[in-house]
């Protein structure tokens, strides 16, 4: 069987969404998932001001944090995050930033990786936040799998996205598209199709 693991930061729910439709979608495909959010990096004060932020922190209070446990069992790791100028948020960042033993045990080679992300509004740097994200991947040996132009769903009015799925949400928390939805099970479809095929051709 597959190991998936989806890893995500979300802070008011839109990456959680897409979070919770990549799971159920690689669970239909067959693999074994693990569903994970990122440690929350931000001051209790920052959370309490946003209606919205402190209501997600209660509301997913129960979905248990990443470790690099759940690195090391993945074949696959699908990984969200909000943009944040353009580029991952701290709370996922700080995460990959403690994969360094894994990395030099050789323990990320060949992981297939993919990823997705959300904004408030158009051009606001999901491209962006998704290439820097594959930097890290780059260091690692993993196989980086974009989303493409492999499917109808990427011509959906709200998709178009190449690099990996995203939303954008016009800050309206929980407010991803229908057809965002689509794309991300689209795109986690063809990260377990990768990693059962790369699992099968490399040695034990």
């Amino acid at each position: 069987m597959t190991n998936v693991a989806v890893v995500y930061y979300s802070s008011t729910g839109n990456v959680h969404k897409m979070a919770e439709a990549a799971a159920a979608e690689a669970e239909k495909a067959g693999a074994a998932v693990r569903l994970r959010r990122v440690a929350e990096l931000a001051p209790q004060s920052a959370i309490d001001r946003n209606e919205a932020w402190a209501a997600h922190v209660a509301a997913t209070r129960d979905v248990p944090e990443a470790t690099l446990e759940d690195l090391d069992w993945a074949d696959a790791v699908l990984f969200g995050t909000p943009t944040r100028f353009g580029l991952p948020a701290a709370q996922l960042k700080q995460f990959l930033d403690t994969t360094g033993g894994l990395w030099f045990q050789g323990k990320l080679v060949n992981k297939v990786v993919s990823s997705f992300t959300s904004s408030n509004n158009t051009h606001a740097g999901q491209e962006s936040t998704i290439l820097a994200l594959n930097n890290t991947f780059y260091h690692w040996g993993a196989v980086i799998v974009p989303a493409g132009f492999a499917d109808p769903v990427q011509f959906e009015r709200a998709n178009g996205n190449p690099y990996g799925a995203s939303s954008v949400t016009d800050n309206v928390p929980g407010n991803v598209h229908p057809d965002n939805l689509a794309a991300i099970a689209y795109q986690t479809r063809r990260v377990v199709e990768i990693a059962k095929v790369l699992g099968a051709a490399l040695p034990a």
